[in-house]
């Protein structure tokens, strides 16, 4: 289809932006709290209007390219040269929205401004007079109410007719005198001729110039003679303002911001909803009980999720698949169908198809805790809380939500990481994520434990989760000091009131998660079971076994089982449960029951003729660091955008794992001897 006008959504971070989109568009689209919620550009045709679309940028409070967010913003602005801007701008918190908005206006695009949350602004006593508002920016200015659909067909008309008209800004000079007017004025000048040339705006060229924006300065293609006086020009301001370029920059958008809003503003007073998020902050976000807080409340999500709820449901949906598998099995046993082909169904199909399914609630369940934690306005605090000890070590408070969300599931924990800031955050934290031990790694540790620590079942879980951590935290520190050099982004937020989750909104995030694992997780278990399944019943002939260490599975776990030999175990068996749990970490224990020949229930019996206890914890640490499951890196090849480094992602994670697994036996034995 034709598109006939294209507009770009811009705003600050928390002021409603994807909320308006949805408004505007129809679809939808998750709304939250959390920072980075639209990191993707999403794009709707606007209702009423089908051959116009709005294309929802990431939220920034700044055109300066420091974050990804910024750099999308500015480039899909600058590159893809969009009909209209509508900047939507917190009321509430107008001072600050406001300050992108003058760079905003700086790019001389047709724009309209658009006034959310004025009923809480009214709600709350204060008033924005919008004539005055439009005479001081030179811009239309739209009243609106995101979340109440309130404004919004104007806002709709304001756009079409400001962008069809070309209706540019009329103010894009927010200082009539003094150093930086002369300064700016000067190097608009000086570099006009280059800026249209390219199809910028010389105003915003001189601002970024005076910025330092390599990009830009780049994209001018200015001579060493130009660029040298400008720089003159730009260290006489700084000597006459007595403040240094970028400080002087903000100086001036700042005074004019203060005389627009004094002119236009009449501030409410402070809100209901801000006394309620000052009264709670106290407990969750204070110096003592904000980290206490965050546990209790995980510990509660974690354990209703994996224990109560979550277990439940994927106990009902694991009955129900058995339940269907045997009506199956019973029918092509009936049919009289050959034996493989009942194998193929049986054992790799519905074996693939439930290991999915069967997983599926619980992820749900988990995710729409976490969706009511970020609708709250929580999990933005708790980010902002542990931001100061995770930079540390290289990272931001951004990356903990994704370590959080590891400890149930790794594949929805990659996926989180897209919400970070930088490339450089990103891949440090995907990389650290399989650390953390996930929820199908339990059946191992229940059943060693049993096996072998029947008298200390908590101190040996607990002591695997304590252990990927503390592996994490040297792997990240040994990171940040080579590959990964440098300092994490700046991690700028405003912390949103607490509001009321959306239920609409917890349930589209449920719906999109659910259908985000299936659509990217679904086929690619299943092709691993099939593939387990082959190699488990065919030898090197291809002829069907009548045990499975005649199989290729058993003759691949022969092949590396030297490798282990330091390890403290050696047995093809061990090795082949390994390479089976690629494809999901709870087929360690399956594979190691069909290896051994014992159900379940007599495995604990078996094990003691294949380890030692010594060897058992060497073999728990193992399993605990090694490679992550076939969905997990599935998930960091797509988020990486690279098959080699997903690639590396595994041989890091193996060799981590063979040398703490190798120094813990070692240690071991040396205490044991």
């Amino acid at each position: 289809m034709v598109i006939n006008m294209v507009y770009a959504l811009v705003g600050n971070q928390n002021c409603g932006k994807t909320t308006l989109f949805n408004q505007l568009t129809g679809s939808n689209q998750h709304v939250g709290n959390f920072p980075g919620v639209t990191v993707d550009q999403k794009v709707g045709e606007i209702r009423g209007e089908k051959k116009d679309a709005v294309v929802d940028l990431p939220g920034i409070y700044s055109i300066r390219p420091y974050s990804k967010e910024e750099i999308v913003t500015r480039n899909f602005i600058l590159n893809e040269k969009p009909d209209g801007i509508i900047n939507i701008v917190d009321a509430t918190n107008i001072e600050r929205n406001l300050y992108l908005t003058l760079q905003l206006l700086e790019m001389h695009i047709p724009m309209v401004l658009a006034l959310n949350m004025m009923d809480e602004v009214r709600g709350n006593g204060g008033t924005i007079a919008i004539d005055k508002m439009e005479e001081q920016l030179g811009i239309p200015v739209i009243a609106i109410s995101a979340i109440k659909n309130e404004g919004v067909d104007d806002l709709i008309h304001s756009i079409r007719e400001v962008s069809s008209r070309r209706i540019y800004p009329k103010v894009t000079d927010f200082c009539e005198k003094g150093p930086v007017h002369r300064c700016i004025h000067a190097v608009s000048h000086q570099v006009e001729d280059h800026a249209e040339a390219i199809g910028m705006s010389p105003r915003f060229a001189a601002a970024k110039i005076v910025e330092g924006d390599k990009d830009i300065i780049e994209q001018l293609r200015l001579s060493q003679n130009e660029l040298e006086l400008m720089e003159h020009t730009i260290v006489e301001m700084e000597q006459d303002s007595d403040m240094d370029r970028n400080a002087a920059l903000a100086d001036m958008r700042y005074e004019f911001i203060e005389k627009t809003c004094k002119y236009a503003v009449v501030k409410c007073k402070e809100s209901k909803e801000h006394k309620r998020s000052v009264k709670i902050d106290t407990i969750l976000t204070g110096k003592y009980f904000a980290i206490p807080s965050f546990l209790l409340i995980m510990l509660l999500i974690f354990w209703l999720t994996f224990g109560v709820i979550g277990a439940f449901l994927s106990d009902i949906l694991s009955m129900g698949i058995d339940a269907l598998s045997d009506i199956t099995q019973t029918a092509l046993e009936a049919y009289g169908i050959n034996p493989i082909v009942e194998s193929l169904v049986i054992d790799g199909i519905f074996a693939g198809v439930g290991s999915v399914l069967s997983f599926l609630p619980i992820i749900v369940v988990l995710f729409f805790f976490l969706s009511i934690l970020e609708d709250s306005g929580y999990m933005a605090r708790i980010a902002f809380v542990m931001d100061r000890p995770l930079r540390k070590i290289g990272l931001s408070g951004r990356s903990f939500v994704s370590m959080l969300i590891g400890f149930g599931c790794s594949v929805p924990a990659v996926m989180s990481s897209r919400t970070l800031s930088s490339e450089r955050d990103k891949m440090m934290t995907i990389m650290l994520i399989p650390f953390i031990s996930c929820s199908a790694k339990i059946p191992i540790y229940a059943l060693f434990t049993a096996a072998f620590f029947p008298e200390h079942p908590v101190l040996v879980m607990m002591g695997m989760y304590v252990l990927g951590i503390i592996v994490g935290l040297i792997v990240a520190i040994v990171l940040n000091h080579t590959v990964f050099r440098g300092n994490s982004m700046p991690f700028v937020m405003e912390l949103p009131n607490y509001r009321f989750p959306s239920a609409k909104s917890v349930l589209l995030l449920m719906w999109d998660k659910a259908k985000d694992f299936l659509q990217r997780a679904f086929t690619i278990i299943f092709l691993a079971t099939l593939i387990i399944w082959f190699l488990q019943t065919f030898d090197s002939r291809f002829n069907v076994v009548a045990d499975s260490k005649d199989s290729l599975l058993a003759m691949l776990g022969k092949c590396i089982a030297p490798i282990f030999i330091p390890l403290g175990f050696n047995d093809w068996r061990v090795a082949t449960s390994l390479i089976s749990g690629f494809s999901a970490k709870e087929a360690v224990v399956s594979t190691l029951s069909v290896l051994t020949g014992t159900t379940m229930s007599n495995l604990s019996e078996s094990l003691g003729m294949i380890f030692t206890p010594v060897s058992a914890i060497s073999f728990l640490v193992f399993t605990l660091l090694y490679t992550p499951c076939v969905a997990a890196v599935a998930t960091i090849k797509r988020e990486m955008a690279s098959s080699w480094k997903a690639f590396l992602v595994v041989l890091m994670q193996c060799a981590v794992a063979w040398i703490v697994s190798f120094a813990v036996y070692g240690i071991l034995c040396f205490i044991t001897a």
